[in-house]
């Protein structure tokens, strides 16, 4: 028999996937294969009432999280799903048929005149506790107790006193808020991830098998491998365009780092500032143009803002991101005197080109669909044609029936722990919004910052990464924006930069210790300390913390200005990144002093920030270090006697 203290050891930590084989396995990839080819047909074709969407989209992935997700690390039974996982997935299909049939009366009904039948409540609480027992397995525990909090504030709140009171609310009053409103289940975070997200994830997937993956990797040798230091310049590039592709620091970190974290460690890069520099550079791909992270896509939904003014307002901070990322490694090459890599071990970037160049298309075909207006969710299905079309350019990259569903198999696995954690973050937002709460909040947060703009943007960054430490970046998302981003915008900060600046930190929580899961997966291939790694990215990746704060100040960052405005915002910003990323590695012209690299830190400071009396005093400190650095470069000469 197993122990009560057993028993509550494992359902406190989150499930682990299974290596399905058999009958187990086909079913799997069964029901993945119809999820993509059902979201694919309601993006292109599909007329359905949006209950219809959400519920079959929830559905299928909690009865793809019960199959794949065991219960426990701990369960010894994981290697195939239980009876348990089977009993879940058959209710979780059923309610998914019932909120089908009854759709039309849902989503017409009126809440006070038609009430909710028995059957409804019970098909709706079975929704709740699926999709939290669904989050649980895919996310662990600290989403999960978020959850239990909003949800008890709802039903219990009324016997609080003061500021957080609000008026009592029934069991079913609070299930029918969950699951037959559009706060709960159904809001726009499950919205999001059954349509944008889904369909970028699934254009990831089928670039990954078009054989894209080798074809970056190449491009980023050849353009990065021959200057000191190429290993680890390598790492960024390579991540930065799987970034941009995956979406998620962990995933990317794992499948970039497997083999740049050891290409680096052998050039003679520490095993920390290894597994530190691919943390980072993966966490970054989540704010990079044109394909960014899911949270990108839950901000255009939330916000309104069209996607690609998004994606367009984040090129500047995407690009000083990376250079910090390149300066800092090329400093710290220097630093530690690497060689360069022999010339004939690294391809031309012509060749890799020739061999590789329709790779581009794809992404070219986003960005013009984009452009032209089409919807994020449109935009991605072509972009995924477009993928099959061009790996038939080559007989070695050319996809058929085969690889296909592999594809769609693999972004419905990715899929899961993304849409579980918006449903989870949905039932979170149903407390917050039918209890009044977020507005209480937002008065909160004003009132602990006094309503100045720094202290409220550190506490906003503070929410960001706590929140980040238990859950994905979706969810930190959505969560930081509904209780912080109100107050932001009430002290004149705008829209865009408000929701950005949260998405920016919602990103980085992922290098951020004490539980940075970006870092663990660096640390864990490159055999270093996780914590020395997490410490070691922040570091780095130091350019993502100070860029929101600079772009709040100044939009130019933003491209919000006019264009003489941002061409000096974004030069002056250039020179800064360059000059903060050598005073944090102590290497410039030659070894930086103490004093040097203080001078250099605030240099940087200065420069990123785009004001002109700022830039002008940084641009002044950072010619007297050069100077002074090229000073001491020159050799002294004794004079010779006689001469």
């Amino acid at each position: 028999m197993m122990g009560f203290k057993n028993i509550i050891t494992i359902a406190f930590t989150e499930g682990e996937k299974r290596h399905l084989t058999g009958p187990h396995f086909k079913l799997f990839i069964g029901f993945a294969s119809i999820l993509s080819l059902f979201q694919v047909w309601s993006v292109i074709w599909g007329k359905l009432d949006p209950i219809q969407l959400l519920a079959t989209h929830l559905s299928l992935i909690l009865l793809l999280t019960f199959t794949f997700y065991s219960f426990s690390k701990k369960n010894e039974t994981s290697a195939s799903p239980t009876v348990l996982d089977y009993i879940c997935s058959f209710l979780a299909i059923g309610a998914g048929i019932y909120f089908n049939i009854h759709a039309e009366r849902i989503s017409e009904r009126i809440p006070i005149v038609d009430p909710l039948s028995s059957m409804d409540i019970l098909v709706g609480f079975l929704f709740v506790v699926l999709s939290i027992e669904a989050a649980r397995r895919t996310i662990g525990m600290p989403i999960v107790i978020i959850v239990f909090i909003g949800i008890g504030y709802a039903l219990w709140g009324h016997h609080l006193g003061g500021l957080i009171w609000h008026r009592e609310f029934s069991f079913s009053e609070v299930v029918e808020d969950l699951t037959y409103s559009f706060n709960g289940l159904w809001g726009s975070p499950i919205a999001v991830a059954a349509s944008f997200v889904y369909m970028f994830l699934l254009f990831g997937s089928f670039l990954q098998k078009a054989g894209a993956g080798e074809f970056f990797f190449q491009l980023s040798t050849a353009l990065a491998g021959r200057s000191r230091g190429g290993a680890a310049k390598v790492a960024v590039l390579t991540s930065a365009f799987f970034g941009m592709i995956s979406g998620s620091p962990t995933a990317n970190v794992v499948t970039t780092g497997s083999f740049t974290i050891p290409v680096s460690k052998r050039s003679g890069y520490k095993p920390s500032f290894a597994a530190a520099v691919e943390a980072a550079a993966s966490t970054g791909g989540s704010i990079l143009p044109p394909i960014m992270g899911s949270s990108a896509f839950l901000m255009a939904a939330i916000t309104q803002i069209p996607y690609i003014s998004i994606v367009i307002a984040a090129i500047i901070p995407g690009i000083l991101y990376y250079l910090s990322l390149l300066a800092m490694v090329h400093f710290e090459a220097v630093r530690l005197d690497l060689p360069k890599a022999k010339k004939e071990d690294i391809p031309k970037v012509s060749d890799v080109l020739k061999a590789g160049w329709y790779y581009f298309i794809p992404l070219v075909v986003l960005l013009v669909f984009l452009l032209n207006g089409y919807s994020a969710s449109r935009t991605g299905f072509y972009g995924v044609l477009a993928i099959v079309i061009v790996s038939w350019f080559r007989k070695k990259t050319r996809m058929g029936i085969k690889q296909i569903f592999e594809a769609m198999v693999d972004g419905a696995k990715s899929s899961i722990p993304v849409t579980t954690a918006c449903a989870a973050a949905g039932l979170v937002i149903s407390g917050i919004m039918s209890t009044g709460l977020g507005g209480k909040l937002t008065s909160v947060v004003l009132g602990l910052t006094e309503g100045m703009l720094i202290p409220t943007l550190l506490l906003t960054m503070v929410i960001c990464i706590i929140l980040g430490i238990g859950m994905p970046v979706a969810a930190a998302y959505i969560l930081t924006a509904m209780l912080a981003a109100p107050a932001l915008m009430e002290l004149g900060v705008s829209l865009m930069s408000a929701h950005l600046f949260i998405v920016y930190f919602s990103i980085f929580s992922a290098i951020t210790p004490p539980v940075a899961v970006a870092a663990y997966a660096a640390a864990g291939i490159a055999d270093s300390n996780p914590n020395q790694v997490g410490l070691e990215a922040v570091r780095l990746g130091i350019v993502g913390f100070i860029v929101p704060f600079m772009f709040v100040l100044e939009p130019a960052l933003l491209l919000e200005g006019s264009p003489l405005e941002v061409i000096i915002a974004f030069f002056t910003a250039v020179v800064g990144v360059v000059s903060l990323s050598a005073g944090i590695i102590g290497r410039f012209q030659t070894k930086a002093n103490v004093l040097d690299r203080i001078l250099l830190i605030i240099s940087g400071l200065l420069l990123i920030y785009p004001h002109i009396l700022f830039s002008g005093i940084g641009i002044f400190i950072f010619a007297f270090v050069f100077i002074l650095q090229k000073k001491r470069q020159i050799p002294f000469t004794p004079i010779q006697k006689g001469a």
